[in-house]
């Protein structure tokens, strides 16, 4: 099973109303500002969309506006943040009648650690149950899945790539190396290191950082398939400090706060988060203008 999986994908925020629903109206702005941004696919539900809040209904109802709205121009994964084989399936099944182009899917992340071999299980299980694309999300840090065991992942049909997170750029480099023959596909999720993870041959990325600027890091992703390390570098400048003033515990407030300086509604993080203090607001307006996302007005 193949699914062409490169580029800029940003993971989308999940646009709420005041009293926490989902707000579709803006959900479909956002997909068009993405898509006007020139990204080339599109991740909904995951981390930074806060899936782990999301009801089966509402992710359902996501992926059915943002493949309204897409129209079949880039891929939609669909992510699932969920505890059990059983609801990961349950949430696939319900996302596959949808018709997402994939499935992100995450590890267990409640507090216990399967093993290697119950992982292996885990996503066998997933796949040959909901029989569409998966790319493991490998960010939980005390279920971090090793190189070696992705690359015995990628031996499933149904495992089509990995969404590297977790900071760690020597697990990217190794997983690449150790995947030569490019058919697990290795995007990037380190965002303060989008530039390296690309001139070490990540495939792409899906990051948080790419839903708070995608046009900026639309130019990196293209600088660096020009060999125009010059501009690379200047971009990776800009969207460095951007990153820093993201993140931190209350991350997906944080971006939400981000995104709507620049004149987006995305709406409040859900509870328990809150929105973000005055100070931090005013910090991430600062440097949005010194990074030039934004005006001094």
């Amino acid at each position: 099973m193949t699914l062409d999986l490169h580029g800029i994908i940003p993971p989308l925020a999940t646009p709420f109303t005041p009293d926490q629903e989902l707000d579709e109206d803006a959900l479909r702005q956002e997909v068009r500002f993405m898509l006007e941004a020139g990204v080339h696919g599109l991740t909904i539900g995951g981390s930074t969309g806060e899936g782990h809040t999301l009801s089966i209904e509402e992710s359902c109802r996501l992926a059915e506006i943002t493949r309204a709205e897409v129209r079949g121009r880039v891929p939609v994964i669909s992510g699932i943040i969920r505890d059990s084989t059983r609801e990961v399936i349950r949430y696939g099944r319900a996302l596959r009648e949808v018709g997402v182009d994939a499935l992100q899917i995450t590890p267990v992340h409640y507090l216990f650690n399967p093993g290697e071999e119950g992982t292996l299980a885990y996503y066998r299980e997933i796949g040959e149950a909901v029989q569409l694309p998966i790319v493991v999300y490998n960010v939980v840090p005390w279920n971090t899945i090793q190189p070696a065991t992705l690359l015995r992942l990628a031996e499933q049909e149904w495992i089509i790539g990995v969404k590297q997170s977790g900071g760690d750029i020597h697990k990217l480099a190794d997983l690449l190396c150790a995947s030569p023959n490019g058919r697990l596909r290795i995007l990037t999720a380190i965002d303060a290191l989008l530039y390296p993870s690309f001139l070490l041959g990540a495939h792409g990325a899906i990051a948080g950082i790419l839903t708070i600027v995608p046009r900026l890091c639309v130019e990196l992703w293209e600088a660096c398939q020009r060999g125009d390390h010059a501009a690379a570098r200047r971009l990776h400048e800009r969207i460095l400090p951007i990153w820093r003033a993201v993140e931190a515990p209350d991350m997906t407030a944080r971006i939400k706060a981000a995104i709507e300086l620049q004149g987006r509604r995305v709406g409040p993080a859900r509870h328990p988060l809150l929105p973000v203090p005055s100070e931090v607001r005013e910090q991430l307006r600062t440097t949005l203008i010194r990074s030039g996302v934004i005006s001094d007005s």
